[in-house]
């Protein structure tokens, strides 16, 4: 059998200015990148705090791999549970105020097996309408029965949890949202939840590390503990500029998803080195504080800068700053144009985000210098009256299509 129909699907997405292509990153993350061998200046990584390519990791990450190897070479349950991945456990367990914290490969693993280790189809599971791919196809393959709220809205969550008699509830929300940048209302989600006899499960892969006071996230934002949310997730492959991600709860919790989820149970764990330098990032996440407040001036100059060139913002206090534009195509185009400029800012279309919506993804870090920001605003300014003009250069929409 040929893959004659899958042809056909990928040329009408292409024809509908949606496909994806992956680019050839030549350098370190950072502002200033390398991309197919063109040198540019980059505001589309999740590296918010620029620890990627710090020399206190990298140095960390030689010293893991002389002490415990490269790889993992087993599950945590065989024999890949190393030193190393326990010490970042406790660190983060006591970083979070929870008994335990349990690493997984990636963040979709972990909201995966959290998720499916903790409910099945007498179970019922409530998403916001915004939530991550990854947990929204946990809550659908677990069998439990599936609703989506409206978007940060507890009223409307308070509503569903009213209807069902589902043995357990699990509410599941980001704590920022990644491609709106805004900051979900954990306090007020929460009280819902408590008060349906519920769990609140938040992913906050885009909050820890930019927010609170030593990049605790979003419930260290709202002064929140593990009463009000007893499954905590959260990633290592942004702020903390390394990889992989982990849970953090009660003892019973961490036993569960060690007895129960999958996605940890039969995958190799992450390479121990990787963890040991998770060890040093911690670290300064914790203790530099003055990388979110650099940040923070950022986004405020960016903010302020692009408001001014009449450019539609989305509510996000947060590095992910989003410029709404609408059509797929036209946002495509706008970012094409910023490319030709030297400076990579990501498209975002459907099906990412709805129909109509789609935006120009801005993501700023603390490595960005406010000379970098003010080039960036230049170059959209341009790039807007190009387009009031109707002047807007003509690009092949095919050749440069994002995420």
């Amino acid at each position: 059998m040929s893959f004659d129909q899958l042809e056909a699907a990928l040329a009408e997405r292409r024809s509908a200015h949606l496909y994806r292509r992956r680019r050839l990153l030549q350098s370190p993350q950072g502002p200033e990148i390398v991309v197919d061998g063109v040198p540019g200046l980059a505001f589309c990584s999740n590296d918010y705090l620029g620890l990627a390519n710090h020399p206190a990791l990298k140095q960390a990450m030689i010293e893991g791999v002389e002490r415990f190897g490269v790889g993992g070479g087993a599950s945590h349950l065989v024999m890949g549970h190393s030193a190393a991945h326990h010490a970042l456990e406790e660190a983060l367990a006591e970083w979070t105020g929870r008994p335990r914290a349990l690493l997984f490969s990636t963040g979709y693993m972990a909201n995966m097996g959290t998720i499916n280790a903790l409910l099945d189809k007498q179970d019922a599971v409530f998403e916001d309408r915004l939530n991550h791919a990854s947990l929204l196809d946990g809550g659908l393959l677990s069998g439990a029965r599936f609703q989506r709220y409206l978007h940060n809205d507890s009223d409307s969550l308070e509503q569903r949890l009213a209807k069902t008699e589902a043995r357990r509830k699990l509410v599941v929300t980001d704590g920022v949202f990644s491609m709106d940048g805004d900051i979900a209302d954990l306090p007020g989600l929460s009280a819902k939840t408590r008060d349906a006899g519920g769990w609140l499960m938040v992913d906050d892969a885009h909050g820890f590390g930019c927010l609170g006071e030593q990049g605790g996230g979003c419930v260290e934002h709202f002064g929140l503990g593990i009463d009000e949310v007893p499954v905590l997730v959260g990633t290592l492959g942004k702020a903390f500029g390394t990889a992989g991600a982990f849970v953090a709860g009660s003892e019973t919790l961490i036993e569960t998803l060690i007895q129960f989820a999958r996605s940890y149970i039969y995958t190799t764990s992450m390479p121990p080195a990787v963890a040991w330098a998770t060890l040093a990032s911690l670290k300064l996440v914790r203790e530099e504080s003055w990388r979110r407040d650099k940040l923070n001036k950022l986004i405020a100059q960016f903010r302020r800068g692009a408001a001014e060139l009449g450019f539609e913002l989305m509510d996000s206090p947060t590095p992910i700053q989003p410029i709404l534009i609408g059509e797929a195509d036209q946002a495509l185009r706008i970012s094409q144009v910023l490319e030709q400029q030297g400076i990579y800012v990501t498209a975002i279309r459907p099906p990412t985000v709805p129909a109509g919506s789609s935006r120009l993804r801005v993501t700023l870090t603390t490595a960005h210098s406010e000379q970098q920001v003010n080039r960036l605003l230049e170059a959209l300014g341009q790039a807007r009256n190009a387009l009031s003009q109707g002047a807007m250069p003509q690009v092949d929409l095919p050749q440069g299509d994002k995420a």
